[in-house]
């Protein structure tokens, strides 16, 4: 079976800041807040930290060599607040501009489009000191720092990304404690929700109000399909739970100006005062979605947490990769109900990828099938999606190559390249990155059901 796309479709693949750079403490960058946290004992697996991650800062070069070679029309990657803003507001770092200047030009010059992220989670430390993403001038200062990149870079870059997941900020690292600050507290991520819907929404209008040409703009939504475990009614309800607090508490006030009654009633979320007058502005336009999606979530009933009663768990039919299910299904349900339930002009699957143990066999090959079998599955999904209108208009790869994988350190691989790390952190393409380039230059692929062979 042939899965064609249609002629004007984005392929690309995509990378973050902190998880690949390195180059920490040069030309001028501070600390940023995943730096402090990756230094507490415990925080990430072995004690891993991205100091020199993929030291892309260094091979950036290399990197988009290795770009132009697979074919690749488009790159996702994000700037490093603290590389160009060292004290989060105020003075800018000409290097750190200067840095993606070179990456940007170099891009452009291998017919490659730049499709960046403003902020991918690596804000810097300095802030945190006042409270970060809980204080309300964060939203301020973020849209200043976007204005900036706006009015330096919009000659050259017309599609953007004003945050990455803001679930993972808010939720994972205010509420479930698990990444920067690491606090557990509702009343803290109700703030962060807020404050960084805020940010994105004044970011929109600064960015559109300083370019030097019409922009596309977006945010980017980890998404998943919510199922209930069973038909039970407390099953679905708990379903739905989980679905107000991942999903719907950020596309509720982005598309519809509110927040899900869920989220302020039975859960229990508290925005700051006067919080409603802001939803004109969080409700800002924008030109697409960015959507990352790797599996789906399947829920039943727990009480224990309450009133946070939805617990995931993992049907034992299923297949895995090391880190969660692997389930195609679950990206065309979740792209038709977008469809359905909100005005979406425009999608980007802007993340889907998954991490596999993988290596460099003795004749120097990295036989990566079973990854290849994901994106093929995820792909077909997408395109079935596609071709029953949802509005889908291009696909970026997570990730280009393997990288920092924020709280399991260096123990998971996602990469289309092969970063060894024990010999100067040198690329190798893998089988998927020749399947890939063969699905950009043919704009589709036969489905088959298993890969065995080189591309």
């Amino acid at each position: 079976m042939d899965v064609n796309f249609p002629d004007e479709f984005l392929w690309g693949a995509a990378t973050a800041s902190y998880q690949i750079e390195g180059g920490y403490n040069e030309e001028g960058r501070s600390f940023s807040t995943w730096d402090v946290y990756s230094r507490v004992p415990g925080n990430v697996y072995h004690g891993d930290n991205g100091d020199v991650a993929a030291d892309h800062f260094h091979k950036w070069k290399e990197d988009v060599a290795m770009m132009k070679e697979l074919g690749l029309p488009a790159y996702r990657f994000s700037f490093s607040w603290p590389r160009i803003i060292p004290a989060g507001k105020g003075n800018v770092n000409q290097k750190g501009l200067d840095f993606y200047d070179r990456l940007v030009d170099e891009l452009l010059n291998a017919n490659i489009k730049p499709f960046p992220t403003v902020y991918h989670w690596d804000h810097p430390a300095i802030l945190d000191n006042t409270g970060g993403w809980t204080n309300r001038d964060m939203a301020y200062y973020f849209a200043d720092y976007a204005v900036l990149l706006t009015e330096h870079f919009s000659d050259r870059i017309t599609n953007w990304i004003t945050i990455n997941e803001p679930f993972v900020v808010a939720l994972m690292g205010h509420h479930l404690g698990v990444f920067p600050p690491g606090l557990k507290d509702v009343k803290a991520a109700s703030a962060a929700i807020h404050h960084l819907l805020l940010g994105h929404g004044l970011a929109v209008k600064g960015m559109r109000t300083n370019a030097k040409q019409p922009l596309q703009i977006g945010i980017t939504l980890n998404l998943s399909s919510v199922e209930s475990a069973t038909n039970s009614p407390e099953d679905q309800h708990a379903a739905a739970l989980r679905d107000a607090y991942l999903n719907r508490v950020f596309l509720d006030p982005l598309y519809y100006q509110k927040y899900p009654a869920e989220i302020t009633g039975e859960l229990g979320f508290v925005f700051p005062e006067g919080f409603e007058q802001d939803f004109s502005v969080i409700g800002e336009p924008t030109d697409f979605l960015g959507i990352n999606n790797y599996m789906r979530d399947v829920v039943k009933f727990n009480p224990a947490d309450a009133p946070f009663t939805f617990e995931i768990v993992y049907p034992k039919e299923s297949s895995y990769s090391t880190m969660w299910e692997m389930y195609p299904q679950g990206l065309y349900d979740l792209l038709t109900r977008l469809k359905k339930d909100y005005p979406l002009n425009a999608i980007y699957i802007t993340e889907n990828g998954t991490a596999v143990t993988d290596g460099i066999d003795a004749d120097g090959r990295v036989r990566d099938s079973r990854r290849i079998q994901y994106l093929q599955d995820y792909m077909a999904s997408m395109n079935r999606a596609l071709m029953e209108g949802v509005p889908v208009k291009g696909y970026f790869v997570w990730s280009l190559m393997d990288n920092f994988e924020w709280s399991q350190g260096y123990s998971r691989r996602f990469g289309l390249i092969f970063v060894d790390y024990e010999n100067e952190q040198r690329r190798v393409l893998k089988d998927s990155a020749f399947w890939y380039k063969n699905v950009i230059r043919n704009n589709g692929f036969n489905f088959k059901t298993y890969y065995t062979e080189p591309f």
